[in-house]
């Protein structure tokens, strides 16, 4: 009983944070039930369920904050990564950038059509969400997102609007959301000490440069058809950079514990620029035969 007790007033004192943002006071006190529903351990979640959770009959209070409430979202997200910062928040951390879907039916949501999903492993009819997620010592959380709004809906403003999709949402890659989220990052001060993502950002030249122009630290996967310039100007591909190491260059460690056991993997390391550049140098790293490029603060 003292846990749920425990656990109630945490949802409470969380919910306290962004109250502010619902100018009524019947859709501040309906995202406190939303919110409830949404950290229940339900086996399905959806309007009917949550209402039940909180003691509802019918879900239209739910149905109502969602499709009626005006409140600002991009608010309500600056409050819950302040609240993260201020609870995990370590000169450590890491912020990890991804994206994922969200298989759907129909297509009335908002972005929905059919396109690759990593969830399902395969194309579905989905939405996909990139995010941007903050991991310290302390513990780990979402701090933003954004929605991925093809260009089959940003060509056709009638079918947006009906979504609620406004004129002012153009069309923008994921990377763009990555650098947008790590810069909304940025100029929050949100301590941490590198950036990381998989091949999909880490692939993307400009982005790399982004970072570097910001002096941000990043370990990012990459393809091995990949090229980087070395500190003399010459290109190469990282593959090539990789298979020119001698065997002795390869040290087994452990990549920590996973649902199999401890992950052991062959790990290697070649300095693109052999000299520090204002207190940052760079290095292809490779796992086995995969690739990563890293930049990394002295």
């Amino acid at each position: 009983m003292e846990q749920v007790e425990s656990w109630s007033e945490g949802i409470a004192g969380f919910h306290a944070r962004f109250a502010h943002r619902f100018g009524r006071s019947e859709p501040r006190e309906r995202a406190l039930d939303y919110l409830t529903g949404l950290l229940a351990p339900l086996e399905k979640k959806n309007a009917w369920t949550m209402a039940e959770q909180v003691g509802q009959l019918r879900p239209d209070g739910v149905q109502r904050l969602l499709n009626h409430s005006e409140w600002d979202e991009n608010a309500v997200r600056d409050d819950l990564r302040d609240y993260v910062v201020e609870t995990i928040g370590d000169k450590s951390a890491v912020l990890i950038g991804d994206d994922t879907g969200f298989l759907k039916k129909g297509t009335k949501s908002a972005g929905v059509q059919r396109q690759y999903s990593g969830t399902a492993g395969r194309t579905e009819n989905c939405q996909i969400g990139t995010f941007l997620a903050y991991a310290s010592p302390q513990g780990r959380a979402l701090i933003d997102r954004e929605l991925y709004v093809p260009v089959s809906w940003t060509e056709d403003r009638e079918r947006c609007q009906a979504s609620g999709i406004g004129d002012e949402v153009a069309f923008a890659t994921k990377n763009e959301h990555f650098r947008w989220m790590l810069q909304r990052a940025l100029d929050a001060g949100v301590p941490f000490a590198w950036v990381t993502a998989d091949e999909a950002y880490g692939q993307v030249k400009h982005l790399r440069s982004w970072l570097e122009e910001r002096g941000v630290a990043y370990v990012l996967a990459t393809k091995v058809n990949d090229t980087v310039v070395t500190l003399g100007g010459k290109e190469f591909r990282v593959d090539a950079l990789v298979a020119a190491l001698p065997r002795q260059r390869w040290k087994r460690l452990s990549g920590g514990a996973g649902s199999h056991g401890e992950r052991i993997h062959d790990w290697a390391r070649v300095p693109v620029r052999d000299e520090w550049e204002n207190g940052s140098g760079h290095w292809v790293r490779a796992l086995g035969p995969g690739p990563a490029l890293r930049r990394q603060a002295e």
